[in-house]
């Protein structure tokens, strides 16, 4: 998920970067708590993650990015079990003291109207750019893989069609990756997801390169 700042604090599209707020200057001098970042950012208009020390800003990011945001959250709505549900990434997560903002996620626990953070995640989806692919692949994962109830991560190329998606299996966790018309298996929420429908209304780029970043 795109996110960033320059050092001015002006939010910079496509960027990752420690943010720098005035308001916060004092603040910032020593790392900051989760309820204190919490009470904060809840006054704040635009959204912030929360790397366990300080604020990075969230900005937009691409068409083909929110295209496929939004067709994982159809796809899932067609077939999940009673009492879950699908939310996108204007709602956060909290993960090992962290706060994210997925680009979409399963719950199946009760969530009230006027929560703005999803208990319980069993299923998180982020759909990687290239400023974020490393901490989406590596920070991201080892906070993913450190919280009990996320059952499944996957993680969706934008340039071509293809995912890594780990799983809790016992004690481990493992990953595997899919490339073209395949089928995502989420027994944890009894769900399967193709990875066509996921890319629908994106214009794949088949002579893109291969990702350095891809694995």
């Amino acid at each position: 998920m795109p996110r960033g700042s320059d050092a001015a604090g002006f939010l910079v599209p496509g960027r990752l970067a420690h943010a720098r707020f005035p308001a916060m200057s004092n603040a910032l001098t020593a790392p900051l708590t989760l309820d204190s970042f919490l009470a904060w950012e809840r006054e704040q208009e635009l959204r912030y993650e929360f790397d366990g020390v300080q604020p990075i800003a969230m900005t937009g990011g691409s068409v083909a990015h929110s295209v496929i945001a939004q067709n994982i959250v159809t796809a899932l709505g067609r077939g999940l079990p009673p009492g879950c549900r699908t939310f996108r990434g204007d709602l956060k997560i909290i993960v090992q003291g962290r706060v994210r903002y997925p680009d979409a996620m399963v719950t199946c626990t009760p969530v009230d109207d006027e929560d703005d953070t999803i208990p319980d995640p069993v299923v998180v989806f982020e759909v990687l750019s290239p400023s974020t692919a490393v901490v989406d692949r590596i920070v991201k994962n080892d906070e993913y893989r450190a919280t009990p109830s996320i059952r499944h991560y996957v993680m969706l190329e934008q340039r071509r069609m293809a995912a890594t998606v780990f799983s809790r299996e016992g004690e481990a966790w493992r990953g595997q990756i899919h490339v073209g018309p395949t089928v995502i298996p989420l027994p944890a929420i009894g769900a399967t997801l193709a990875l066509a429908d996921l890319y629908a209304g994106v214009a794949l780029r088949q002579d893109d390169p291969p990702d350095p970043t891809f694995v």
